[in-house]
């Protein structure tokens, strides 16, 4: 399956210096969060504000999967995207890219956790009550839907593939949640970000879900650049988005992206994702195997 292209994010732009056939193109990635409805409603007003302000066209491709944001970094088919913090660091190892800013959540946090997930009605409170049950994963290049699983199975001493009756991925953190909310999975694996988000507009989220573990804090998703992008570009881009809340049409988008602001983000910032990996032993310079069945 290809990238979804949103063409919506290409035409032309009132206030603009030049006309969009004579600027440059800006190829802005989004892993699979949420639908690719509600990805677009949140992210195309965040890209032509940035079309505006730096004058270029920001063309938005909505990623199949992690997978497939790492291969268009690697075939230079993004310049820059929205990445989760595992999916982050493996671009960082394997292909240089540079992380930017990252959105400060509107609770002030710019930080998010991944959470492991039940019905409150399961009577499923401990690793015991596991066995022979259903678990929803995300993706394999997740810290929150994937690698958290992997530590607390591990860390029972448990081979959750053969312990639990079935484990499959879903594709989005969104698509977990409602996997186990609607019955289709007893356990789920997600981003608090998602279960935060989804809990405004349902509040089964908030009344049916019971949280038994959870991540170290990391990095809300962050926008990060190619290594080779220009480092003017790079500059501007970090700049627009970093002052977005000093003006009033800054201020406008954030509240459509659900956000206070922007901050600044470098590799250290995501030193908890690299021990969390370390300790899993996972080689980031290689594709590891999904142990899902």
């Amino acid at each position: 399956m290809s990238s979804m292209l949103l063409a919506g994010c290409n035409k032309e732009r009132v206030g603009t210096t030049r006309p969009q056939q004579h600027r440059q193109t800006i190829h802005l990635g989004l892993v699979p969060e949420q639908s690719i409805f509600k990805q677009v409603h949140r992210y195309e007003p965040l890209a032509d504000y940035l079309s505006r302000k730096l004058d270029v066209n920001v063309s938005l491709s909505v990623m199949p999967g992690y997978d497939k944001a790492l291969s268009s970094f690697a075939a230079k088919e993004l310049d820059a995207a929205f990445l989760g913090s595992m999916t982050y660091i493996l671009a960082h190892v394997r292909l240089g890219v540079e992380p930017i800013a990252r959105p400060v959540n509107l609770d002030g946090t710019s930080t998010t956790y991944g959470v492991m997930f039940v019905r409150k009605d399961s009577n499923i409170r401990s690793v015991r009550d596991m066995k022979g049950k259903r678990l929803a994963l995300v993706d394999k290049n997740t810290l929150t839907g994937y690698l958290l699983p992997l530590a607390y199975f591990k860390k029972a001493g448990i081979d959750y593939t053969t312990y639990l009756k079935e484990s499959y991925f879903s594709g989005t953190h969104e698509d977990v949640i409602y996997d186990v909310l609607d019955r289709k999975a007893d356990i789920g694996a997600a981003k608090s970000t998602a279960l935060m988000l989804l809990s405004a507009e349902d509040a089964r989220v908030k009344n049916d879900l019971l949280i038994l573990a959870r991540t170290p804090l990391v990095p809300e998703d962050c926008l990060a650049v190619r290594r080779d992008l220009s480092a003017t570009l790079k500059d501007r881009l970090k700049s627009v988005l970093l002052n977005m809340d000093e003006d009033q049409e800054g201020i406008r988008t954030l509240q459509v992206f659900k956000a206070r602001k922007f901050v600044e983000t470098g590799d250290s910032d995501f030193d908890a994702v690299y021990v969390f990996a370390r300790e899993l032993a996972i080689d980031l310079n290689s594709r590891y195997s999904a142990t899902v069945r």
